[in-house]
């Protein structure tokens, strides 16, 4: 008896052991993916403010202009490429439409640019490039540069019409020094003030089958960014008016881009007018531990008001390609 009960024992562990080497593991529990975390602290607190939208335009370059070098000496010598400037303007004001509108949607989730209703437009033939008219060289701001638009936009253009097209990026006063230096064909700016000094003084015509020099054709906004745990309460504020002079009342940091740039232009005239802070380093020569004139770009200022824990005015093309970058500008 003792001997069928050690064998039906001996059996059911037998049994037990195949049932079990046959039954599947469960399967490791697969970790959820992990979302792409932008390592930026800086963000928008304030946009589409009225005293917030940032206009673009694009200026032919006269060839009979009064030219002159950094000294101001009459420069006589300069030679204008009109026929590449005035193929890249009506291109611009065309067939590039449709990239300008849906530029940034599918990288950053959101429109970078936007096509103004009443921007003028082209539609006859754009002139394809001969060996003399091949090379355009485009002076612009550092806004329409960091934000992409133009490595996005340009090699279409130069493959469809045999362009070349050299960019020079610089705040838009410096963008427009360029070509009163006669080194550049066309400049693509945002400071209606300098643009209409620009127009008045003789550097820019008007191109045949428009109505005018200034060929102002797309916009997007300034913004107002800072520290997400925004120590001044901007975001609370009605007006970025109200919102500036919260930074100035409480002395919390801010990076100016201080080098007469679009961007600058727009930054001083939302300042308090008791402040009297102006392009002048004098004029802030009492706020300098709260307020740093950083002479730089946009990419670079962005860098330092991440640093420094700092609020800035960007426009809102080169924050987003900023924050998509985790703080990281070229």
């Amino acid at each position: 008896m003792k001997r069928l009960v050690t064998l039906l024992l001996a059996m059911l562990m037998v049994f037990s052991l195949c049932a079990c080497s046959t039954d599947k593991p469960e399967a490791a529990e697969t970790p959820a993916p992990t979302e792409s975390v932008s390592k930026v602290d800086t963000c928008i607190l304030m946009e589409e403010d009225e005293n917030m939208i940032n206009n673009y335009s694009l200026l032919a370059v006269n060839p009979d202009a009064p030219f002159t070098d950094a000294d101001g000496n009459a420069v006589t010598d300069v030679k204008i490429n009109t026929v590449g400037a005035q193929a890249l303007i009506e291109w611009m004001l065309s067939e590039a439409s449709e990239l300008i509108a849906g530029y940034g949607v599918e990288e950053y989730g959101d429109k970078l640019f936007y096509l103004k209703d009443d921007a003028p437009k082209y539609d006859g033939k754009i002139a394809a490039a001969n060996d003399e008219t091949k090379l355009i060289r485009l002076s612009t701001t550092t806004s329409v540069n960091d934000s992409g638009l133009l490595d996005y936009l340009l090699p279409v253009f130069e493959k469809e019409y045999g362009y070349k097209v050299e960019v020079q990026s610089a705040g838009t006063g410096k963008a427009i020094a360029a070509a009163k230096y006669g080194n550049a064909d066309l400049i693509l700016v945002h400071s209606k003030k300098q643009e209409e000094a620009f127009v008045s003084e003789g550097f820019s015509y008007t191109l045949p089958g428009f109505d005018s020099e200034r060929l102002c054709f797309m916009y997007n906004y300034f913004v107002l960014c800072g520290p997400s745990d925004d120590p001044a309460g901007v975001k609370d504020c009605d007006s970025v008016l109200d919102a500036f002079a919260k930074i100035a009342d409480g002395k919390y940091k801010f990076i100016s881009r201080g080098d007469n740039s679009g961007t600058h232009t727009k930054e001083l005239s939302l300042w308090p007018e008791s402040l009297g802070i102006s392009a002048e380093p004098e004029s802030f020569a009492d706020y300098t531990d709260w307020y740093t004139s950083a002479n730089a770009g946009m990419g670079a200022c962005l860098v330092m008001a991440e640093q420094m824990h700092a609020y800035i005015l960007t426009d809102k093309a080169t924050f987003l390609t900023f924050a998509a970058n985790n703080g990281v500008m070229d």
